[in-house]
């Protein structure tokens, strides 16, 4: 799949070209000090940064895969290119920003970019924070005067020293310096707003410079050597495996830095422009030969190394850029300025720039980052990787950040918390947290066995692994226990039923694993839902996959009791534990055999002839006469009071008819709480739209304007048999009522199949197949739907409004959250809530 702009009309990019003229002129004013200030943190050439910008600008926004990234030279490869000039020498650092532009175009040539995303983004937040830390501490000697070292820590050890020795006057600018940079954005008022259009780095940079002119200070200053001087690169000299490693990490930096810049530009750019306007999807196998050609060019010119710039990238977008013009533009003023503004850049104070350098390495460290690899619990990786990058270097803090994740996870992996306490009602419960691997088995069996002989116990199991030796230990444990008189049962997340004996133990944690969804039965001494083992009757509680082997005929007087359908007993559609009368008439002969079996063995004769499921108005009635004798009473009140006072729910929630969604179950909801729409594939026809249906539009406006809600939430669900349709209708197909009403879902349809919308997907894993594709979508494109109605864009312009996606996997009974693209990599992405709330 490319990413290559439309093809455009002559007319197309004239009415381009102003807003990209415009915006290179903003980033080419960035990017001067900035390219500058990085190449005298690198200790290069200060010509190297200007060659690096240029080159960046031209050949890499013409190659690459990202229209409006801005490539040049970048804070995070500054550590690694300063310590290969200290080993090789600035000649031979060229020559390796050579080979590790051939390495980027050789992983382009394998497709491999999007596996560059694959590292845990603690790990590359941790890198940059690291290579950011190291930046702050080497240039702050400057900014006092002094001269950096050649390590993090030794610029620590320095700093005393260094505070000793101050210099006023270099401390003097690079404080205005400071100033001017952080309070350029916050200037109040109608003027305020006219001199911010000026970037904050440039203001803080010629004023600084401007001060140091006028006031005639004596300090080091920017000296740009004849163009004749400049170095080319040479031959490499050195250790070969040395030479590999710093190709290797130039081009591993490089790479991630430029494809993560990347997406992040795909992501500002989603959020800032509509669907009329934007640029196609960065293609990131493209950006990658970009920026490996760049690097090479780059290289053989004496530039330093490159990469996507994500403040430049912003800026380019922020400015208004249409295509990758703007790009290419800034790399040729800034080849202009490197001839002609020699003089200019000469009166510029060293100590600016490092001032700045520092306040860009300063915010590389990220609180928004902090706190997202907190909450998901990957801060020991955080923060391992920053130290190991300032004390060994950015290659080895990268190995030692990803041998710290894998250990995590292994622990993750093999910790197992397991308890045992005695219930009031005499039971005991043993609680087996995490997953069960035979690293947990000594402590599982030990705390088994400490329950007594003939007494209840009831094991919950919340994992979803559980390997065989785990699963022997239980199953051994469990038949002694129930020859012992006692009685048992299992339990997976959240009190479901967990199914021990009859399956074998799955690697997935379903079809045998007890935490599975799926789950089924109670193993006690009957095999029933609530009932005590009684001695002899069959005790091993063997299950079979069609239904129970030690089923009684009593469990016809027990329908319905088993754990996860006694809120719905009259109702058993929705579930397999349901007593023999109760199901399909077509009983095979061999389920018949048991029954007869079961029959004789209990000493009494029973029909063993199926009776038909109740279905129509007894069912109906059956589920009636079951909630007016065991849940009116106790909702009556509740009930009463709302029939008084009126309903006043806090949400509208949109969902599909679908037989298996029970909103009120998955939302944990009661009366009066939630305004529900239901419809086949929780659509939102548009306003306007041909053949709309009013119905859906009244709701909203009936819930939005009259009952005030507080947030409207579209959920969609897995396996919708309205997305399957879509996704399998052909055209000219004649028009049924379900035809013209999916007709509403066909731009969910349109949105997954272009490449200028970010996918949905859910975290942690790729969509199992089209249809879940399509489900997400279709709840993204239907919140889209409803911005466009007049009440809900009105109180959203308010702010008293919310708007929230969810979607329910039905065979993994959970629920996901549409993010507000805290995700590292896609802006629509569905997260887990069960265990962050």
């Amino acid at each position: 799949m490319t990413a290559t702009s439309p093809t455009r009309t002559p007319h197309g990019v004239r009415k381009d070209l102003p807003a990209d003229l415009s915006a290179s002129i903003t980033v080419f004013l960035i990017a001067i000090p900035l390219s500058l200030g990085i190449a005298l943190a690198t200790g290069a050439p200060l010509q190297a940064g200007l060659v690096a910008a240029a080159v960046g600008g031209i050949v890499a926004g013409r190659l690459g895969g990202a229209p409006l990234q801005v490539s040049g030279p970048a804070a995070g490869l500054t550590v690694v290119t300063a310590e290969l000039i200290q080993h090789y020498g600035w000649r031979t650092t060229c020559a390796i920003t050579v080979l590790a532009g051939f390495c980027q175009l050789g992983l382009a040539a394998l497709r491999t970019a999007r596996s560059a995303l694959m590292v845990s983004p603690a790990i590359v937040h941790g890198m940059l924070a690291g290579i950011g830390v190291t930046i702050a501490l080497a240039q702050l000697h400057i900014v006092l005067g002094g001269t950096p070292q050649s390590s993090a820590v030794a610029n620590v050890l320095g700093l005393p020293g260094q505070l000793a020795d101050l210099h006023p006057v270099a401390l003097g600018i690079s404080a205005l310096t400071l100033i001017v940079l952080l309070g350029w954005p916050r200037l109040p008022g109608r003027a305020g707003r006219a001199l911010r259009k000026v970037p904050a780095p440039l203001a803080a940079v010629a004023t600084a410079t401007g001060f140091a002119a006028l006031a005639g200070l004596s300090l080091p200053r920017v000296d740009l050597p004849s163009w004749r001087s400049h170095a080319l690169p040479e031959m490499p000299e050195g250790p070969v495996l040395g030479l590999i490693a710093a190709v290797l990490t130039i081009t591993l930096v490089g790479s991630v830095e430029s494809l993560l810049s990347a997406v992040a530009t795909d992501k500002l750019i989603a959020s800032e422009r509509g669907t009329d306007n934007r640029p196609p999807r960065a293609d990131l196998d493209r950006e990658l030969r970009g920026q490996g050609a760049a690097n090479i060019v780059s290289g053989a010119l004496g530039g330093l190394p490159i990469t996507g710039v994500a403040v430049r990238s912003v800026a380019n977008v922020k400015s208004g850029a249409a295509s990758r013009k703007s790009s290419m533009l800034h790399g040729f003023w800034v080849l202009l300025a490197a001839f002609l503004l020699v003089p200019v850049l000469d009166l510029i104070p060293l100590a600016t720039l490092a001032a700045l350098v520092m306040a860009v390495g300063v915010q590389m460290v990220s609180i928004t980052h902090l706190r997202s690899v907190t909450r998901h619990r990957e801060a020991l990786v955080y923060g391992t990787t920053i130290v190991a990058v300032v004390l060994g270097g950015v290659l080895e803090g990268v190995a030692v950040g990803i041998a710290v994740a894998v250990a995590l996870a292994l622990h993750r992996l093999a910790r197992t918390r397991i308890t045992l306490e005695r219930l009031d009602s005499g039971a005991h419960r043993v609680r087996a947290r995490g997953q069960l691997t035979f690293l947990a088995v000594p402590r599982l069996s030990r705390v088994l066995n400490q329950i007594p002989h003939g007494t209840h116990a009831v094991v919950e199991l919340d994992g979803s692994f559980m390997d065989h030796a785990a699963y022997e230990t239980i199953q051994d444990w469990q038949q002694s226990h129930l020859a012992h008189g006692g009685s048992l049962e299992v339990t997976g997340r959240s009190g479901q039923a967990a199914r021990i004996n009859g399956a074998e133990p799955g690697a997935d944690g379903r079809a045998g694993s007890p935490g599975g969804a799926d789950g089924a039965d109670r193993a006690d001494g009957t095999g029933g839902a609530g009932g005590a083992h009684k001695p002899g009757r069959g005790h091993d509680a063997r299950h079979a996959e069609g239904g129970h082997q030690g089923e009684r005929p009593r469990r016809a007087q027990q329908r319905g009791t088993h754990q996860c359908c006694r809120p719905w007993t009259p109702w058993q559609n929705h579930c397999d534990h349901r007593a023999p009368s109760t199901r399909t008439a077509t009983t095979t002969a061999a389920t018949m055999a048991e029954a007869a079996a079961t029959a004789a063995d209990d000493g009494g004769a029973h029909d063993l002839s199926p009776t038909p499921r109740r279905r129509g108005a007894g069912q109906l009635a059956s589920g009636i006469s079951a909630f007016q004798r065991d849940t009116a009473p106790h909702v009556r009140d509740e009930l009463a009071r709302l029939a008084r006072e009126g309903q006043r729910p806090s949400q509208l929630f949109i969902t599909c008819a679908d037989s298996r969604l029970v909103t009120s179950m998955i939302t944990a909801s009661g009366p009066g709480d939630l305004f529900t729409v239901r419809n086949v594939g929780n659509l939102v026809p548009l306003p306007g739209a041909e053949s709309t249906d009013d119905s859906v539009a009244a709701a909203i406006e009936y819930a939005v304007d009259v009952l005030q809600v507080d947030s409207i939430t579209v959920c969609g669900h897995s396996g919708c048999g309205a997305m399957q349709a879509l996704l399998s209708s052909a055209p000219g197909v004649a028009m049924t009522p379900l035809r013209r009403w999916l007709r509403h879902g066909l731009p969910s349809l349109a949105r997954m199949a272009s490449r200028h919308h970010a996918w949905a997907r859910i975290a942690g894993r790729l969509p199992a197949d089209a249809v879940e594709q399509l489900c997400l979508t279709n709840v993204v494109q239907q919140l889209e739907h409803l911005r466009a109605h007049e009440s809900v864009a009105r109180r959203l312009a308010e702010g008293t409004l919310e708007l929230h996606g969810m979607y329910f996997h039905v065979g993994e009974a959970q629920a996901y959250l549409l993010s507000e693209g805290e995700d590292f990599f896609d802006c629509r992405v569905f997260d887990t809530v069960g265990q962050h709330v």
